[in-house]
């Protein structure tokens, strides 16, 4: 990583939302499956890649979910019995998709609702490193990258960018229409050339 590299991004986090096999992979055949999300996985790792070299600070925001359902929202619980549900701890739905992979200066968080801020510490987390700006990719759209968005927001990030070929919903029209509401509230909506240009 370049020193003048360094410089320009230290106060920017990428959060990565999502993109574990459970979602985004089809062999695992889940109800929670999201076509879009496979075809956005080589986008999303060209854009963890970029982040590093730029020495921007990486953070995994996973699902994991207790097997009985007790931590899962309550709409979803009727998809947990016997030891079964969608992006349980310790299982292989909850894995990092292919090709995705944590290191040892990333940040793992575990989120349980829609939002990366709701009721964890990724906002302590990213104040104490000196973050101001985040980047986002991942799955899906109107629902955990909109409500982490509209929360950054709310949290006064000053820069907040959502990667518009590295975000993914069920249908492009859905995922359109909320890149459209994220950029009326002043967020930035580049597609990866566009954000891998900047300097």
């Amino acid at each position: 990583m370049g020193s003048s590299n360094d410089n320009k991004w230290s106060d920017t986090a990428m959060l990565v939302i999502d993109m574990q096999k459970e979602f985004v992979d089809p062999a695992m055949n889940s109800l929670t499956f999201l076509a879009g999300g496979e075809v956005i996985l080589p986008a999303v790792t060209q854009a963890v890649k970029l982040a590093r070299e730029r020495g921007i600070f990486v953070v995994w925001v996973v699902r994991e979910h207790d097997p009985a359902g007790r931590d899962v929202e309550l709409f979803r619980r009727r998809f947990y019995s016997g030891g079964k549900g969608p992006a349980m701890k310790g299982c292989k739905g909850a894995e990092l998709a292919d090709g995705l992979a944590i290191k040892e200066e990333d940040y793992k968080l575990v989120k349980t609702r829609f939002s990366s801020f709701f009721a964890t510490n990724l906002d302590s987390v990213l104040k104490t490193s000196g973050i101001k700006n985040l980047v986002v990719v991942g799955v899906q759209t109107p629902n955990c990258i909109r409500q982490t968005v509209f929360d950054a927001v709310a949290l006064d990030y000053e820069k907040v960018t959502v990667i518009v070929d590295a975000t993914a919903a069920a249908n492009p029209e859905i995922h359109l229409a909320n890149i459209r509401d994220m950029k009326n509230i002043g967020v930035e909506t580049p597609t990866l050339e566009g954000w891998s240009g900047s300097v």
